[in-house]
């Protein structure tokens, strides 16, 4: 067998889960642009929450609409690494709509933040003036 038993075998231990899933944050991280753009624009929601002074009930759809960006970019990453695995550098039909959809995930998990962030920094804002 050419691959390391260590690397196809199921993990031994939640030690060896976390540092896969530490490995996966990275290469997000380091390969995917996009998830760095989320990453910068949840560090400004989260630095003007903190300006703001956001209540309890505030943060938290701050935070679940910065995590549901994070599992929709996830899940794209995963989306496409799977079908340009599978279908190398040839055209698909079914690799395309397979990729749009998976983009159009993040689309519609970013407008959703966007509401969340109108809905929840609007008032607190305007409540300063």
């Amino acid at each position: 067998m050419g691959l390391r038993d260590n690397l196809v075998n199921k993990n031994k231990s939640f030690a060896q889960s976390f540092k896969h899933a530490l490995d996966g944050l990275k290469s997000l991280v380091l390969t995917e642009r996009n998830f760095r753009k989320h990453l910068v624009l949840a560090a400004l929601a989260v630095l003007l929450g903190a300006v703001l002074r956001l209540s309890i009930n505030a943060w938290l759809w701050v935070a679940l609409a910065v995590f549901f960006v994070f599992s929709a970019e996830v899940l794209n990453t995963v989306v496409e690494s799977i079908v340009d695995l599978l279908v190398g550098n040839r055209y698909d039909d079914a690799a395309k709509k397979a990729k749009d959809v998976a983009a159009a995930g993040v689309l519609l998990s970013a407008l959703f933040a966007v509401l969340i962030g109108c809905l929840v920094y609007i008032p607190a804002v305007l409540a300063l003036f």
